[in-house]
């Protein structure tokens, strides 16, 4: 266990400016937390059968802060539901991690508030659960999660390895084990963090910018980060929280959410649509819009001593040169398993203008991962989302595939191309001025302009009565023929194209696309990018003539410099000597440094970012 644990490790955080928060922005985030709390509802918790603790716990604890303390507490430290199935563990519910995550800021956060006997009862539980690894001890037969669930579990604790189960699983069995002096448990527990929070320094997150799930790992880590007595174990907790909201920070605009993203439900299309949205906009705030929904998981990260590194603040709110264009690479989802972190996935196109982010996957969108999202300034909504993506289902913009996608952007040009007929749908928001010339379709944003060059499609039917966004509408197109089919996509600003009636006359004059034998080059009046389709393959790329090789975009973060680009100004050249040395730069190379805000090299083990005048490093030692 010792040799385990030595081979893991440690990731040690710091900022090379000063970490404390400023009192306007710890202003602003207890501001944020007071108007969550005055949301909920008063005395109304719900179940805790099955794992309803998911939000019962949370919404007592909500209460508990708004004043009722009595009821809430009572309901904290009441019988279980499944207190007949948990005798073994004197009644307690340890089974789910989302049931265990409550369960431990219930204890930990707020025990000096919970009956004396009550709180040895629950201490005495722990410690039997944690004698031996709950994950080796085992039930007769599964117990169910829900009532119709099908991922069921015959161990002790939940066997489930999505990142963020997991994660909860991990973090609340170490700190029940560190509370009762089961140090053999401790051991195992502290060891699978460790390397779990190693590998986001290495590869990335399987569970990569989920709009679903990156809250989780957020409401997650802060239970190891405020309850660990062991200092290595909080650093290491901190580690994790600081990669996830610098990482999210670059996805983060404005109260919304946007770019590619995996375990994507299609849910989160809108300003504080998305669980990640509003998990992050507690710290970060910046949108003309006030968070209105009630979500109970946000109580651990209003309870919690945590706050981001200032250069998360910073990510968040933009304050870097623009344009700027990354190349990201993504991990497999189970890269634990054999062979899983040899390369990545994805691979990811991230581009900053002035007033819009616009990412897409080489793979384009399919299974349960968004490959193509735009999101565009809006000054009343935050952001307004522009997303394309191939399904058929009329009601609502989805992750779904016909075909076999693939996408080539180079800054603002993208290409996506299918090698069959594939009925598109493009979700815009119904305040978008939209207009068809000469074949093309332009769409009009408070300060963005988007003008899209069908392939063998014709625009078809618009629906405007989508139930999750009544402000949004979706417009199809349809395949012409029997050929392969997509579309080119253009995006202009005042700051690249003067004016809206510019940018359009500069399409029409200037902008050709060429289609040819599954291969399409779209060539604008200031660069090009061509794309060729590979069938399951990658496809391959050309950047403004210039061949891509995907093995020069395993990096999990880093920036494309502009074609001509020789100089470093101060900061870059700073961040440049530091990663000069990093196994992905040949020979020291350190041009594509270039007005870098953020650097991850791929099984690097460090991660650095330089923006808006703060300078923070997280690596190993």
């Amino acid at each position: 266990m010792k040799r385990l644990i030595a081979a893991t490790l440690l990731v040690i955080s710091y900022q090379l400016t000063a970490t404390a928060w400023t009192p306007e922005l710890e202003a602003g985030f207890q501001e944020r937390k007071q108007q969550y709390l005055e949301k909920f509802e008063s005395g109304k918790y719900g179940s805790t059968a099955y794992e309803y603790e998911k939000q019962s716990y949370p919404r007592a604890m909500i209460d508990f802060l708004r004043g009722n303390r009595e009821q809430a507490i009572a309901f904290l430290q009441a019988d279980d539901a499944d207190s007949s199935k948990n005798s073994h563990i004197l009644g307690f519910d340890f089974y789910s991690g989302f049931t265990l995550k409550g369960q431990i800021r219930k204890y930990f956060g707020f025990g000096q508030f919970l009956n004396p006997s009550y709180k040895s009862r629950m201490q005495e539980a722990m410690r039997i659960f944690t004698k031996v690894d709950p994950l080796t001890q085992h039930f007769p037969q599964p117990r169910k999660f829900w009532e119709n669930s099908t991922d069921n579990c015959d161990t002790w604790i939940d066997c489930r390895n999505t990142d963020n189960l997991r994660a909860m699983r991990d973090t609340s069995a170490y700190l029940m084990a560190e509370e009762t002096g089961n140090e053999r448990t401790r051991q195992i527990y502290k060891a699978r963090i460790a390397e779990k929070v190693r590998s986001l320094y290495q590869i990335g997150q399987g569970e990569w910018d989920s709009e679903a799930y990156l809250g989780h790992a957020l409401t997650t880590y802060v239970n190891l980060y405020d309850f660990a007595k062991d200092p290595e174990v909080k650093a290491i907790a901190k580690s994790a929280l600081d990669w996830f909201t610098i990482t999210g920070a670059l996805k983060y605009w404005r109260g919304g959410f946007g770019g590619p993203s995996k375990r994507d439900y299609s849910d989160g299309n809108c300003v504080w649509c998305s669980g990640a949205s509003r998990a992050l906009g507690l710290y970060f705030g910046d949108s003309p819009l006030e968070d209105k929904n009630q979500d109970p998981d946000l109580v651990h990260l209003v309870t919690s001593s945590y706050r981001p590194p200032l250069a998360a603040v910073a990510l968040a709110r933009k304050q870097f040169t623009k344009p700027l264009e990354l190349l990201n690479s993504k991990p497999t989802y189970e890269n634990w398993k054999p062979g899983g972190s040899d390369k990545p996935q994805f691979y990811e196109t991230l581009y900053f203008g002035n007033s819009f982010q616009l990412g897409t996957l080489a793979q384009g969108s399919g299974g349960d991962w968004n490959g193509f999202k735009l999101m565009a300034y809006n000054s009343h909504r935050g952001v307004d989302y522009f997303i394309a993506a191939t399904g058929t289902d009329p009601t609502k913009i989805s992750t779904s595939s016909v075909g076999n996608n693939a996408v080539a952007q180079y800054q603002n040009l993208v290409i996506w191309l299918n090698d069959k007929p594939s009925p598109f749908q493009f979700f815009l928001p119904k305040s978008a001025h939209t207009e068809i010339l000469r074949g093309n379709l332009f769409i009009r944003f408070e300060k963005t302009w988007l003008a899209i060059a069908p392939m063998n499609l014709k625009f078809d039917a618009v629906n405007n009565n989508l139930n999750r966004y009544p402000d949004d509408q979706i417009l199809t197109a349809i395949a012409t023929g029997q050929e392969e089919s997509g579309f080119a996509l253009e995006v202009g600003e005042a700051e690249s194209y003067t004016s809206w009636e510019q940018f359009k006359r500069s399409i029409l004059l200037n902008s050709k696309l060429k289609i040819s034998d599954g291969t399409a080059e779209y060539i604008s009046s200031k660069k090009k990018v061509k794309i060729e389709h590979q069938g399951r393959k990658l496809p391959k790329v050309w950047r403004d003539g210039r061949y891509h090789d995907w093995r020069t975009h395993y990096d999990v973060y880093r920036s494309e410099p502009e074609k001509g680009s020789c100089c470093l100004n101060k900061e870059g050249l700073a961040l440049a000597q530091a990663v000069a040395t990093q196994e992905r730069h040949p020979k020291g190379d350190t041009s594509n440094m270039n007005k870098a805000p953020i650097y991850q090299a791929w099984k690097g083990g460090k991660l650095e970012v330089i923006v808006g005048g703060e300078h923070f490093k997280s690596q190993r030692p």
